[in-house]
């Protein structure tokens, strides 16, 4: 706002000997100088005004800062610190003006990394990071993280450094409160993991009981057929060591089918190590697959994941769904066998719950592998109703199941799809001209 303009101090009556039009020129002109002066006094004003704003943004700024700031000289001393740096050291900015910043550091090596970073000729810019030890008000060290920026004059040298800092007391206190709730969800993902293995081996037990039925009962039966034909030998035996005369041995031979006997031997026995090893290798992949991971990385021939994963899921369904499936050549990623073959029944398991349950055609599931691009492509794909369109993003979400209540948990699409991306591959999911389609692509061992 302009001020009033004052009347003009000089006078008015001319002077002698000085013409009247002379007079009042000068007059005129002095009129003129007067108002520029109050003009520029006015701006001046404005101006002083602009910069005590200006001025009180900065302290207001400064005071709100929770980080410490501490402005020094070329010789590190310090000219301006902020209300937090005060608060930290107990100490007010006047009694910090003109200190050295190495009196609020508390041991040698603070004092020689900031010696170093506010005398380092070709400091970058936008500063440098530095882990500092400053001493509080009660004497104690606190940790802080600094940034050290140059501060430039206005000839470009350097002369001082702007210090930016924040206390990491509570930052480590935030990094261990979330690291030790990432080792509880580790711990949870685990059980889950363990849990859906647990479901999915229960709609199993069927399969596997039969599974198990078919080579035992035949290794009873050898073992059966074995222990009678050992009584014929011990009866044999006996008679030879009695010293019976040859036409007693002969009738005898006969009568107990001796010949018959040795020349059986060699299946029974053979046909006995052969269930007894189908038995083992069969308790082994149970063991495998419901144990909790511990298995290394290692390469695995994704066909014969596929291969096993079929065979169980086959044996658990009472309703025949046909499979088709080649296994092919062998087509190597790296991973725990264990693992990808749960992921692989799980998809199989959805894929058989979808098509038996949809009547009125022959239930059916298509399996292939592709190995091209460094990546092996494995597809699931059934002839069922597909996945409602309002679902297929929620697919993979932990407890979302369109089974019925009791029917599933879950957890398995999740839990594969964690599966799958800690093997450094993806699992996706839509629906194709018929059905639900699954695949899932996983880098091949090297």
């Amino acid at each position: 706002m302009t001020k009033p303009r004052s009347p003009s101090p000089l006078p008015t009556v001319p002077m002698d000997g000085v013409d009247e039009s002379t007079w009042l020129d000068v007059i005129q002109k002095m009129d003129e100088v007067y108002t520029r002066l109050i003009d520029d006094e006015v701006e001046l004003e404005k101006k002083n005004s602009e910069l005590e704003q200006s001025q009180q943004f900065i302290f207001s700024v400064l005071t709100s800062m929770s980080d410490v700031l501490v402005v020094c000289n070329e010789g590190g001393r310090i000219e301006q610190a902020n209300a937090a740096l005060c608060e930290l050291v107990g100490r007010s900015e006047d009694q910090l003006r003109g200190t050295r910043l190495d009196e609020l550091l508390a041991d040698d090596a603070s004092v020689a990394l900031a010696r170093a970073a506010m005398t380092k000729s070709d400091a970058p810019r936008k500063g440098e990071a530095i882990e500092l030890n400053l001493l509080d008000r009660l004497g104690k060290q606190v940790s802080v993280d600094a940034n050290c920026t140059p501060r430039l004059g206005a000839n470009g040298r350097r002369v001082g450094t702007v210090w930016v800092g924040r206390p990491t007391a509570e930052l480590k206190r935030a990094y261990q409160e979330m690291r030790t709730a990432h080792e509880a969800l580790k711990r949870t993902q685990q059980q889950l993991l363990h849990s859906e293995k647990m479901a999915s081996l229960g709609q199993l037990v069927a399969g596997v009981a039969h599974e198990l039925n078919n080579p035992i009962s035949f290794v009873l039966g050898n073992v059966h057929a074995l222990r009678k034909y050992c009584d014929r030998l011990q009866t044999y035996m006996a008679a030879q060591h009695a010293q019976a005369d040859e036409a007693t041995l002969q009738a005898l031979r006969q009568k107990l089918r001796i010949e018959h006997l040795l020349a059986d031997l060699p299946s029974l026995i053979e046909g006995t190590l052969e269930g007894a090893q189908r038995t083992a290798d069969i308790v082994h992949s149970l063991k495998r697959f419901s144990a909790m991971d511990s298995e290394e990385r290692v390469p695995v021939n994704l066909a014969d994941v596929v291969d096993r994963a079929i065979h169980w899921v086959q044996k658990g369904y009472t309703h025949p769904v046909a499979v088709h499936w080649h296994k092919g050549e062998p087509c190597r990623v790296t991973g725990s066998a264990g693992q990808l073959q749960q992921v692989v029944m799980n998809l199989l398991q959805n894929a058989f719950d979808a098509v038996v349950g949809t009547p009125g055609h022959q239930p059916e599931v298509w399996v292939s592998i592709a190995c091209a691009d460094g990546l092996a492509r494995l597809t699931v794909r059934d002839n069922g109703p597909g996945i409602p369109p309002e679902h297929l993003l929620r697919i993979f979400d932990p407890f979302f199941t369109t089974k019925p209540v009791g029917k599933g948990t879950g957890l398995g699409l999740s839990i594969s799809y964690g599966i799958v991306e800690q093997h450094g591959g993806r699992l996706s999911a839509r629906n194709g001209e018929q059905g639900a389609e699954f695949w899932m692509e996983l880098p091949l061992a090297g």
